[in-house]
């Protein structure tokens, strides 16, 4: 843990950069173009490209040095971003959806390269801890991107704007690439042979990830489809919150936008605290009951929030479903990374893309339904059909009359790990 705090000082950089980018971008699709058609498939382009990535990211972070494929990754889209930035007027529109298919691969490609390194850069032991510190920095940086987003577009322009999104990318590179951490297991020498084809050991996770979705592994595969329900269920309250926001006060629509999500900010610092204390105390991780549970109570709080409620309760309900939130990410992850090194890298390619899918899904479904029903029955539609599946699963663990040992907060570096597919409650 002694280089990870820094780590996660350069990912919340590179975050910050992302969400800016997100809103800075999408607007200036929109003043360049003149077209919301345009914007919106600036948007498309770049979520189905996420959703292609997660696959291709997979098999990426299987054979290839990780820590080199995260710097890629940032290097790329601050490259992207000053070409954007340094390109003539005439061609800046065409130059856009490029763009789109650069920062929408390359941020999940760094995702799933994160994501799969953990267990190597701080031990299966810390693993937890870790993936709560990235949540927090995550959403510190979610709420800094969103809030000083407007500002930065409207007083310094557009190319402040890109340059300050390329300058946070090339910083979070920075730091990664001085970092001396080790991303992949000792022991993993997957990498290509001379011939282009892959190593034996990649193979086989290549014949496993087959398997896996053959239903070998029936209880993650039910994980992995809450997680795109969630999805869909988070497109609906960010499509509908700004809808909802404007209802409460017309005169000023973003008052509670920023009050929900700095709240739901707070819960989701407040579960990495307190997951952090009790898996410390207890020396083991909450395995796939508490994922059901907490993905329920996220549900259900979000939908309690668009129900009309004074402010002071609609803030708590935000709380605590940005808590529970940050409780079910960090739980699920962490239960991914029990996976071996040379299984990791695909299974969490294979949930960006489910992730991704709900998600884009969501956005386009939501935002149809909004002009026929109210806030407050999409997000309960969505959400619902969340809350359908978490029960259905906490269900079938209690029918199997046992629940799978949650795995160890310490685990001995030379263990061998179980593999993912093996039974867990």
């Amino acid at each position: 843990m002694r280089y990870f705090r820094l780590l996660v000082l350069g990912n919340g950089i590179s975050a910050y950069g992302s969400y800016l980018n997100m809103v800075a971008l999408n607007v200036f699709v929109y003043d360049a173009t003149g077209s919301a058609l345009a914007a919106g498939l600036f948007m498309a382009v770049r979520l189905a490209t996420s959703v292609v990535s997660g696959w291709v990211s997979g098999r990426l972070v299987s054979v290839h040095d990780r820590k080199r494929l995260m710097v890629g990754a940032d290097v790329c889209q601050a490259v992207a971003l000053l070409s954007l930035l340094l390109a003539p007027e005439g061609t800046r529109p065409g130059l856009l959806y490029v763009l789109a298919v650069v920062t929408g691969g390359c941020s999940t490609l760094s995702q799933v390269a994160l994501r799969s390194s953990i267990p190597e850069i701080v031990g299966a032991e810390h693993r937890v801890r870790a993936n709560g510190l990235l949540v927090t920095g995550r959403s510190l940086a979610m709420i800094a991107g969103f809030a000083s987003s407007g500002v930065v577009v409207a007083e310094l322009g557009y190319s402040a704007a890109f340059a300050l999104d390329a300058g946070t990318f090339l910083v979070s590179a920075t730091v990664l690439s001085l970092l001396p951490v080790r991303t992949r297991a000792a022991t993993d020498a997957a990498t290509p042979d001379a011939t282009g084809g892959g190593s034996a050991k990649d193979l086989g996770a290549a014949r496993w990830t087959a398997r896996m979705l053959l239903g070998t592994a029936p209880l993650l595969m039910a994980m992995i489809a809450i997680r795109a329900v969630d999805g869909l269920g988070s497109s609906s309250h960010n499509v509908a919150l700004p809808l909802y926001s404007s209802s409460l006060d017309p005169d000023h629509p973003a008052t509670f936008i920023s009050q929900f999500w700095a709240t739901w900010a707070i819960g989701n610092i407040v579960a990495q605290q307190v997951i952090g204390r009790v898996t410390k105390r207890t020396g083991r991780t909450p395995g796939e009951r508490a994922f059901a549970l907490g993905a329920c109570v996220m549900s259900a709080g979000f939908i309690v929030v668009f129900c009309g409620l004074p402010t002071v309760p609609a803030v708590i309900a935000a709380l605590v479903a940005g808590a529970a939130d940050g409780f079910t990410e960090i739980v699920y992850v962490s239960r991914l990374q029990t996976a071996p090194d040379d299984q990791r890298g695909r299974l969490f390619g294979l949930t960006a893309s489910a992730e991704n899918t709900g998600f884009g899904l969501g956005m386009l479904v939501s935002g149809a339904l909004l002009e026929t029903f109210s806030p407050l029955q999409v997000v309960a539609a969505f959400h619902g059909l969340a809350i359908a599946l978490c029960a259905a699963l906490l269900l079938w663990l209690v029918s199997r009359g046992r629940a799978t040992p949650a795995p160890p907060a310490e685990e001995p570096a030379g263990r061998d790990r179980p593999s993912v597919t093996e039974g867990r409650g």
